[in-house]
Parts: C-alpha cells; structure tokens; sequence
C-alpha cells in the first residue's frame, strides 16, 4: 500500500526545503500546495517535486489541506506542516508502517512530534503523537484552524471522537514555536482572529481551548486562563489529549498570572489527571508558589519517578532542581546540593552549585 505526502505552504521556502528534503528517496508521493507565495518558494519545490498545486488562501486550513489532500492517487496519506521534518526511517521502520497500513487500512496512524519550544529564554522540547496518516477516502479535516481529523460521514459533528489508532514509527520535529518575538505575535493574532471567527459560529470547547493557547503563546496569561476558565465550563472527556493539555496548561497560566491561590482547585481533578509526570510537576509548582514545600517536594519526587514526560526534563532534571530551590530557600544547603547535582547538565542547577559549594 503506497502513501501520499501532502503539504500546504507560503513563504515557508527555507524550513519546506528541509521538510522535502528529509522524506526524499522513500518512494512516497509528494504533494505541495501553495496557498499564495511572494518569496521563492514555488521555484524551490520545483527542484523537488512536479505535484505543485495553487490556491488561493481562504483563511481556512481544513479546506486547504483537504484540497491538498484531493490530489492525492493514493489512498494512504500522510499530512505534514512545512515547519516539520520527518527524522530518518530504516528499511525495518518503513516495513513496519507498510504493515500497519495494510492490516489496519481504517485507523488513523499516529506519528511522534518533538516540539522545539522557548520557554523563559530557555529551549525545551516536549514531545506528543498525532494522527496524520488515514485514508482520504475515510476521513477529512476539520475546522478553520487547528483543524481536527473527523469521519468523512460526520465532517460536521463535534470531533471529540476517540478514533481506533496505531503508533506509526514515523517521527518528526518541529520548531513552528520558535521564532522573533514579532513573528509570534504576528502568528499568535492571526490564529485568535480565525478563532474568535470561528466561535461566533458555534460555542466550542476546543476553540476556546485553542484561544486560551494562542493567547499563552502571546504571554497574556490571564486572558488564557479566562478561556481556559470558560473551556472548562464543559462536560469533557478527560482522556481526550487536549482536554489534558487543556488543564495542565490552565495551571500554568494561573502561575504566571498571579493566580497561584486559585491553581489550588486543580486539587480537586487530580484523581482523573494525576497519573502524569506532567500533572504532578505542575502540582508541585502550584504547592511551591503556595508555600507548601512538603507537598511540592513531594509532587516532584513523584514526577521523577516516570520514564516518560511529556515536557522535557519535568521527570528529572526540572524535578530535582525546583526540589533543591525548596531546601536553598529553607536553609538546607547540603540537601539542595545534593538535589542540584541530581540535577546535572542544567545550566541553573550548576550557577547554584558554584555559588554554594
């Protein structure tokens, strides 16, 4: 079973350059839309690809890549972002995904995505699987912006459905979070104006998700949790992802805004989210700002028990330096060095170390 790759773009020739040339030489079919280009980008795909389509924007990314995904001859596609690239794939890997497509040719397969992000001057990474590889002849998107993989049959229902999946070995990295200042706040206002569109039409949880994110990308952290806030006003399914991205994000805007008392009421979910390393991080940083050092020490203890994280470094090393933050500002200097050097390899936690040892 063969796949499509399909992909629309504008003025992205530099990162959809490196996004063509990673998933060159597997065989795949490669599709590029161009939704209105004034840079170099179409004369760049054409060293590449002859599948280069046009379009003119439409303020509506379900309908571009559905477009995209209409040129497609086979039935298989896969969707990627042009500020994504696809990590190498062994000839084993590429057997595998054969597999799942022919055994499995009605689920969605999900792909790994490393996120490149900024946090505070600092680069993390966090890490989530998506679903980007179905059948076109099953499955469509929707929504104007962060649009939702839906049944074609119920392309207009509310998309909260949980689909059957598999885990593809595909995996790819993305830095679309990155970038100047101005360029996120040009990115960040064009999302809330397509969004706040869209949510005149039709009250939806997810879009005022997607507001309160767009509008933490932005730094206004209390017009964030205000949607949050409002967002969770819903019946949701706590097992959706972005019900869980969703809270644990809710949590952070409450810290950064000076809501650090209210955070507190995240208690009260902690039995449906408190599995995570994740979760219990970001509860040991609401205990933290609250004075309750036991509780935090302890939360970041449990946190650092997990294998897995979906935010880099909050199941060790983050962990173990806010733990030794705690016991520095206790007065407790040799257990916070012993935790700052459990903490090895960052960079704060080694500025503390030279300063008390």
């Amino acid at each position: 079973m063969k796949l499509s790759v399909c992909i629309i773009t504008k003025n992205e020739a530099e990162k959809l350059e490196r996004c063509l040339q990673a998933i060159a030489g597997y065989g795949f079919e490669i599709i590029v839309v161009d939704t209105g280009s004034t840079d170099s980008t179409c004369e760049m795909v054409k060293k590449y690809i002859d599948k280069l389509y046009h379009m003119d924007w439409q303020d509506d990314f379900a309908l571009a890549k559905n477009i995209a995904i209409s040129y497609a001859t086979n039935e298989m596609v896969l969707v990627l972002d042009s500020d994504e690239y696809v990590l190498p794939l062994s000839d084993e890997e590429l057997s595998m995904l054969q597999k799942q497509m022919e055994t499995c040719p009605d689920w969605i397969g999900r792909i790994y995505r490393i996120n490149e992000l900024d946090h505070e001057g600092e680069l993390q990474e966090n890490y989530e699987w998506i679903n980007r590889i179905f059948s076109k002849e099953k499955y469509c998107y929707r929504g104007c912006i962060h649009e939702q993989l839906v049944r074609k049959a119920d392309a207009g229902d509310s998309g909260d459905e949980i689909f059957p999946t598999y885990l593809s070995p595909i995996r790819i990295r993305h830095d679309g979070y990155l970038g100047t200042p101005e360029q996120k706040r040009k990115k960040a206002l064009r999302n809330i104006d397509l969004l706040e569109r869209e949510l005149q039409k039709k009250e939806d949880p997810y879009l005022l998700y997607q507001l309160g994110k767009s509008y933490y990308l932005f730094g206004d952290f209390t017009k964030a949790a205000s949607y949050f806030d409002q967002a969770l006003y819903f019946d949701l399914n706590p097992k959706l992802e972005y019900v869980i991205d969703l809270v644990e994000t809710y949590g952070y805007a409450l810290i950064n805004s000076d809501q650090e008392k209210k955070a507190l009421g995240l208690e009260g979910i902690y039995p449906e989210f408190g599995h995570s390393a994740d979760f219990q991080f970001l509860m040991g940083l609401i205990y933290m700002k609250n004075a309750r050092f036991d509780d935090a020490v302890a939360e970041f203890q449990k946190a650092a028990e997990h294998d897995t994280a979906r935010m880099q470094g909050v199941n060790s090393y983050l962990a173990w330096y806010n733990i030794g933050v705690i016991y520095e500002c206790l007065g407790y200097v040799q257990e916070a060095i012993r935790y700052y050097r459990r903490a090895e390899g960052y960079e704060k936690a080694g500025k503390r170390l030279e300063e008390l040892t």
